[in-house]
């Protein structure tokens, strides 16, 4: 339809061109019509404003037709596009729908242009904003989970975590209040901001807790009352809680659906894995029933090795396809440490896990391990620098 329009009006111009250039040939009397009696009749004047009306009614169609064809299209286009850079919103929207289709194609193509650079720009802005704060939210939850730890006379204890992204959904803590010491770790499903912001609400709930209630399985019952009705059915996390009184002694524990919990008996060299129960936190909204605190055989020499799954469940390789770590090879790093401290065991699961990654590996969830040992009469390494040598690093390392 615009072509068929753009040819009758190309048609009509062109033969008003026509009829301008017959009138001024007459009138210049370069050629002669002696049929066109009308002529005879009119003086010189009269021919003279005949045709200078003709020739404004054939330029003013010339002018219209080329304002409303190319040029105000241009102009708007340019508008459009000098708001688009100012950052201000344009007034006015490009007529697509003109009288010369090619200019409508090209209009069409700038506008569809701008509009996309729009959302480009604004998706920019946006993701800058969410960038800054999900900076924010990595920023605290490290400052959370690497402030200093209170030292326990009894234990030795290396810990450390390290995310799949910028926030994390691991979580530990140590915990002194009076003889007794809270030493956790958990797990929110899955990893990124909101589960990062559910495990902050978590250490902020035990820690609080931590200073009322003695017992390790109340602690989390009550912090499980808070955090339900507060987040999603779909975000649970699973935790284990170890409660060592330094007056008696003796361990205690208290599980809410997480990993095992691996416990190295030295006068065995042998390694013991104990069982998760209970259930996870934000499952339901009473779990008072279910967790309960349990008394653990500990004696001086023996280690407590608490993890997440991304140990277990990492790859030696970047795909979800390619073989795991799994709880048979982590035992078996244990018992086969060469130097049994706190800090020989955490660094040797290190070097194995690393070996085990490999290079141009893929971390497809957050790692978090602590490892515990029962202080007894053999010098203890535990002032052993943090540092692993390069040479038994593959690739990758808790601060890398």
């Amino acid at each position: 339809m615009n072509s068929l329009r753009i040819s009758l009006f190309s048609t009509i111009f062109f033969l008003a061109l026509v009829v301008q250039v017959f009138f001024f040939g007459i009138l210049t009397e370069m050629f002669e019509i002696p049929r066109l009696e009308f002529l005879a009749h009119l003086n010189e004047l009269e021919k003279l404003e005949g045709f200078f009306l003709l020739s404004v009614l054939c330029w003013s169609a010339l002018y219209l037709f080329l304002k409303y064809t190319y040029v105000n299209p241009i102009r708007i286009l340019r508008t459009e596009i000098a708001h688009f850079l100012a950052g201000v919103p344009s007034p006015k929207k490009l007529n697509t729908n003109v009288q010369n289709q090619d200019i409508s194609y090209v209009g069409n193509f700038f506008h569809r242009s701008l509009e996309i650079l729009k959302n480009f720009k604004e998706e920019f802005q946006a993701g800058r904003v969410l960038r800054s704060e999900v900076e924010l939210a990595s920023d605290i939850q490290k400052h959370v989970l690497k402030k200093t730890h209170p030292d326990v006379s009894s234990l030795d204890i290396i810990c450390d975590t390290k995310s799949a992204s910028e926030v994390g959904g691991d979580s530990y803590d140590i915990i002194s209040q009076g003889n007794n010491t809270y030493i956790y770790i958990g797990d929110v499903t899955g990893h990124g901001v909101a589960s990062g912001f559910v495990m902050m609400m978590v250490n902020a709930l035990i820690s609080g807790f931590s200073k009322m209630i003695e017992n390790s399985a109340e602690i989390l019952v009550r912090t499980n009352e808070i955090l339900k009705p507060r987040v999603k059915s779909n975000m649970l996390m699973t935790l284990l809680m170890v409660r060592w009184n330094e007056a008696e002694k003796k361990l205690y524990m208290s599980w809410a659906g997480h990993e095992y919990l691996l416990i190295y008996k030295q006068n065995q060299n042998k390694v013991y894995a104990v069982k998760s129960g209970g259930i996870a936190l934000g499952m339901t909204r009473d779990i008072s029933k279910i967790l309960k605190e349990s008394q653990v055989a500990f004696e001086p020499g023996d280690f407590l090795i608490m993890y997440t799954d991304g140990i277990t469940e990492s790859r030696n390789g970047n795909k979800e396809s390619d073989l795991m770590f799994g709880i048979e090879r982590l035992i078996q790093v244990i018992v086969d440490s060469p130097i049994k401290t706190a800090m020989g065991v955490f660094k040797h699961i290190t070097i194995e896990l690393s070996r085990f990654m490999g290079y141009n590996h893929r971390q497809f969830d957050d790692i978090t391990l602590i490892v515990i040992r029962y202080k007894n009469h053999v010098k203890s390494a535990a002032h052993e620098e943090r540092q692993i040598a390069k040479e038994n690093i593959t690739e990758w390392n808790w601060n890398s």
